[in-house]
């Protein structure tokens, strides 16, 4: 996000006097720039010149020399702490007293003092205090401790005025060093839009502050003086061979050549300190000048040492295999698309220069004995170089500004404005020749056709022709009637240069509306039509949520990445269909690139972390999705923007999609509830996991049918599948719940025979009725029987449940199963299940007769059904 300082912003539009950050916040917010951020001057406070009177150098018993100064600060502040006790030095002169442990002034030298109620950067408060055995009256400052950073020469220590920091400064005590340092800087940071790339550059926001306020704007590009020189510079060769959607990747390119530039030449303070204040960190004289005209014009720069650079230069697609170490020290293996700049160091472009638009490379960087440079100025395409950025993960303030869009009219101007300041601080001359290969042919922009009452159509409000001609001339678009038969009303809008977002007449009309200013438009809020609200589904995910927090469960959420470990922790075989996960190609994580196919698989992760940080029990809830891939070959394409998909296209992208959908899980284990003086509850287990499934159903106001199942990661005896009936009569399995394995339970260091549950919660709502009958109270007495039936192990409870219901028919109002029993007594392979009936009529008190004829009837309902016996 670009930092605008006030004082530069100044040189390019009328900043009236006394205009605050805060203000400039505010205009700019009017035209779309929206403030991030606004700082105020670094220092505070009484910040002054001083003239060092005398200096004593105090050896100390920890091995340091510190030395107890005399200062001259002015005749307002010579006002000493008065301390009888503490000699001073220099004391017939008026003067402060001050302890400074630097060595690099003497006797003499104008520094610079922060006095007492100085605040300096970091809300550091200045203020006399007693160190080494005297009153130290205020401080002698350094560049840090000012906000001004490293001194460009290297030297460590205290400002000197003269040299450094300070180099070309003078003073005399007492002055203001606040102003004389350039201080008092506010900056107002500000969020650029992605279709305003102009507006990084302090060209651009002063543009768009003229547009704001009606000041006066100087464009800094049309003061740029360039010479008439011919071609006749560095060789350089364009050869696209691959163009990403058949648009060559770089379409000028400017090489200018500066030579005899003093190496030991630095970079002047006032430019310095612009950078510093714009968020860059001042390095060297030329790498300084290119940031600088960078963020001025907003044309990224790059300079190469001419003396390693070997001509000609060829600007291509990378080779399969091919590698850079670019200036951050990293070795990058490039990709096809990747445009590069090369040289023909060892066949011509043999050798890898840059990353166009992103990164150099070290091989050719400026160094500390560089006194011969090319500048190189270019138009690269935004995909191309957004493609790169990404790719190698590489952002820099090059490729933010060009995969926005750079003003291809821009980079002659931009390689003579750095060339003429590199000469003006370093020395040296600028060629006489210059490279343009591919010029400004290209530059041409489309007329946009504009019927004038189009922007009303679309805004709603009634704009003036003034109106719409002036604002869109104030953006730099050149506005002519259309003069063609039939076109009456009509005009044609010519973007400027450095607007490559307007590219349709919707864009014009936003520029109108915002120029105009959106505080014109009226606020209309639209009538809420009625009959409307959540969705069935909507609600019925609120209530399965709500069933499970209302049973004393906490709803969690876990991100949806996974690693491929955790098919094997949770014992997945090895033809599990849970093993088909998503990879992603660019994962947050590179240790989770997959996408979880059971909700499980991140929710037992979140459960251990909540039991490692010192809970002793368990019992969270989630509703997330699921995905499961559609196979190795299931590779969604990528259609062109450019133009709707076919519908050939739109079928191969959905049939591609992975399998998704929204599943409720829920972990459960150690203690269901506190302790009290009673003793200790209950544990969760297997069967909690069942009542909870069965009260998520209910909620969503569908029934489940319970079955018996070997499946990781449950336990193999107490684990079973969920299942629902579906409309034409069949039942579907939905889910599982049970206990997990032990194996599992120890992997996630979870309590002993924890349980779980997962339900694909879209199925279950997707098989309750869409409407629930409402059921008459009941007026008459309910009748109690138990039966307990003796089945093949391998029987299911639901199965003899059903047969109950179906031999009692119409007076069956519940059935519960309430016993499980196995054992010698029973047989063996043969278990015993018990139910509780309740029975009840809608018309009258049911006889002995009747419950007997309805008991007789489940028997024989059962025997015949399940071949169940009803036991002794």
């Amino acid at each position: 996000m670009p930092r605008i300082p006030l004082t530069w912003l100044a040189e390019h539009t009328e900043l009236p006097a006394g205009t605050s950050a805060l203000q400039v916040a505010t205009d700019l917010s009017r035209v779309g720039l929206e403030e991030e951020a606004i700082f105020g001057a670094q220092v505070s406070g009484p910040l002054v010149v001083g003239r060092v009177l005398e200096l004593v150098k105090e050896p100390q018993k920890n091995g340091k020399t510190i030395n107890w100064v005399r200062v001259d600060v002015g005749p307002e502040h010579n006002e000493d702490v008065d301390d009888p006790k503490d000699p001073q030095p220099g004391e017939e002169r008026p003067s402060r007293g001050i302890i400074c442990g630097a060595h690099n002034f003497v006797e003499g030298d104008l520094v610079v003092v922060s006095l007492p109620g100085t605040v300096l950067p970091g809300d550091f408060a200045i203020a006399a205090r007693k160190t080494y055995g005297h009153v130290s009256d205020g401080m002698i400052c350094s560049g840090d401790e000012l906000g001004l950073g490293e001194d460009p020469t290297g030297e460590d220590g205290i400002i000197v005025l003269g040299r450094g920091h300070a180099e070309g400064l003078t003073g005399e005590p007492g002055d203001d060093a606040i102003a004389l340092l350039g201080l008092a800087d506010e900056v107002v940071e500000i969020n650029v839009t992605p279709d305003r790339g102009y507006c990084f550059s302090m060209r651009g926001v002063a543009r768009e502050y003229s547009h704001a306020t009606g000041v006066a704007y100087t464009d800094p590009a049309s003061t740029v003086e360039i010479p008439s020189a011919e071609d006749g510079g560095l060789a350089v060769r364009l050869r696209d061979d691959a163009p990403i959607r058949d648009v060559e990747g770089c379409s000028r390119f400017v090489a200018l050549e500066v030579r005899g530039v003093d190496p030991a030449a630095q970079t002047p303070r006032w430019m310095a300190r612009r950078l510093t204040l714009a968020g860059m960190r001042p390095i060297s004289l030329i790498v300084d000048v290119t940031n600088y005209v960078m963020l001025d014009l907003g044309q990224p720069l790059h300079a190469y040492d001419a003396d390693k650079v070997v001509a000609p230069i060829v600007v291509r697609r990378a080779q399969k295999g091919e590698k850079l170490t670019t200036l951050d020290d990293v070795t990058r293996t490039l990709d096809a698309e990747d445009l590069l700049i090369t040289d023909s160091e060892g066949g011509e472009g043999a050798r890898v220069l840059g990353i166009a638009g992103v990164m150099g490379g070290e091989s050719t960087e400026v160094s500390e004995g560089t006194a011969n440079i090319v500048l190189e100025a270019a138009t690269f395409h935004p995909i191309s170089v957004a493609r790169s950025a990404r790719r190698h993960r590489l952002p820099s303030e090059a490729s933010k500004r060009f995969e926005r869009g750079v003003d291809p009219q821009l980079p002659r101007v931009a390689a003579y404005r750095a060339a003429q300041l590199i000469v003006e601080y370093g020395g040296g001359e600028i060629a006489p020749g210059i490279t343009d290969e591919g010029g400004i042919a290209e530059t041409a922009t489309a007329t946009i056709p504009l019927p004038l009452g189009d922007a009303e159509r679309v805004v709603g409000i009634a704009y003036t022709p003034q109106q719409v001609r002036g604002s869109l001339e104030m953006i730099g678009c050149t506005v002519e009637d259309r003069a063609d038969e039939g076109s009456e009303g009509t005009l044609a809008v010519t973007p400027p240069s450095w607007r490559p977002d307007l590219v349709i007449r919707e864009d014009l009309i936003e520029e109108i509306a915002r120029l105009v200013g959106y505080e014109t438009i009226p606020s209309v809020l639209p009538t809420a039509p009625g009959g409307r609200g959540l969705t069935r589904a909507q609600r019925a995910r609120r209530a399965a949520n709500r069933a499970l927090a209302e049973a004393g469960l906490v709803e969690v959420t876990s991100y949806p990445f996974v690693g491929e470990g955790i098919f094997d922790a949770l014992r997945y075989a090895q033809d599990d269909a849970r093993r088909g996960a998503v990879r992603l190609l660019n994962p947050l994580a590179d240790d989770e690139p997959l996408l979880r196919t059971s909700l499980l698989q991140t929710l037992l992760p979140v459960a251990r972390r909540n039991l490692g940080r010192g809970e002793e029990s368990v019992a969270i809830f989630q509703l997330g999705t699921t995905s499961l891939s559609r196979g190795e070959g299931s590779r969604s394409p990528v259609p062109a923007a450019a133009q709707r998909p076919s519908d050939a296209e739109l079928e191969a992208i959905l049939g591609a999609l992975p399998l998704q959908t929204r599943t409720l899980a829920a972990v459960v284990g150690g203690a269901s509830g506190p302790g009290s003086w009673q003793g200790e509850v209950a544990p969760w287990g297997w069967a909690d996991a069942f009542d909870l499934a069965r009260r998520a159903a209910a909620a969503v106001g569908a029934d489940l049918e319970v079955r018996q199942i070997e499946l990781a990661p449950f336990h193999p005896g107490r684990a079973g599948e969920l299942r629902v009936l579906t409309a034409d009569g069949t039942s579907t399995v939905i889910g599982h719940a049970g206990e997990l394995h032990p194996a599992v339970v120890t992997e996630f260091g979870l309590p002993a025979r924890t349980s779980a549950l997962e339900v694909d919660l879209e199925a279950l709502i997707t098989s309750a009725p869409a409407v629930i009958a409402a059921a008459p109270v009941p007026t008459y007495p309910v009748a109690k029987e138990d039966f307990a039936f003796v089945v093949d192990q391998s029987v299911p409870a639901a199965a003899v449940e059903a047969a109950i219901v179906v031999g009692i028919g119409d007076l069956a109002e519940s059935v519960h199963l309430f016993d499980v029993f196995t054992g010698e007594q029973i047989g063996e392979g043969k278990k015993s299940l018990a139910f509780a009936v309740r029975l009840r009529s809608a018309e009258a008190t049911l006889t002995a007769e009747q419950i007997g004829a309805a008991r007789s009837r489940c028997i024989a309902a059962v025997g015949s059904a399940v071949g169940g016996v009803l036991r002794a």
